[in-house]
């Protein structure tokens, strides 16, 4: 039997020996899946981001220190209303429009004299009137503001809430109004940000 050229058996030795260390060949990358929603219907759930769950909220079971998904729904549809509330009050000040009357007789401060940037109105404002808007947020929040057991989240009104018996109508209303909640929360965190910076809340539309 001929044995091959000594050449020949380095070559061959080093491309069998250099295979002994190569990884596991990669599997081609499957295609993602269509996003869908978390069930039927959802609230919240609307393109282009559709399901988009980075922190891993809708997992189940629920282990300490996650809250009910729920929980987090109600917590959104609360700070989008805030938010909304935060700017259309940084608007309407900056738009010159102001309560008439003083805010605070003792120290001669008038509503006229509060600016309207996001944070310049939070600096102008004594304590004492700090202490009266939160204590009428504690109340809403424990008393008109609390969703009551067996509603949906964020249904707070009783019977004077406006609601709707089409369920499309309805969809489409909460949609908007959760969608516009998380616009209003960056909306406001940016104006937050403008006067942080120096500059006007409304920077660039007010100069």
């Amino acid at each position: 039997q001929q044995i091959p050229p000594r050449p020949t058996i380095m070559a061959l030795s080093l491309v069998l020996g250099s295979s002994a260390f190569q990884g596991p060949v990669m599997a081609p990358a499957q295609r993602a899946s269509a996003v869908t929603m978390r069930a039927e219907g959802e609230i919240g759930v609307t393109p282009p981001l559709g399901v988009y769950d980075p922190l891993n909220l809708l997992a189940t079971p629920v282990v300490y220190p996650r809250r009910s998904y729920d929980r987090y729904v109600e917590l959104e549809i609360k700070h989008g209303r805030i938010a909304m509330l935060a700017c259309l009050g940084v608007i309407t000040t900056e738009a010159g429009i102001r309560f008439p009357g003083y805010l605070s007789k003792s120290l001669d401060l008038k509503f006229e004299d509060i600016p309207g940037g996001a944070l310049t109105s939070y600096e102008a404002v004594p304590a004492i009137g700090w202490l009266q808007i939160v204590a009428f947020i504690v109340f809403l929040e424990l008393a008109y503001g609390a969703t009551p057991p067996g509603n949906a989240p964020g249904d707070v009104g009783g019977p004077t809430w406006i609601r709707y018996d089409d369920p499309t109508v309805k969809t489409f209303k909460l949609n908007a109004e959760r969608n516009n909640g998380r616009a209003a929360m960056m909306g406001i965190t940016g104006m937050m940000i403008h006067n942080a910076l120096g500059v006007d809340s409304l920077f660039p539309i007010v100069q």
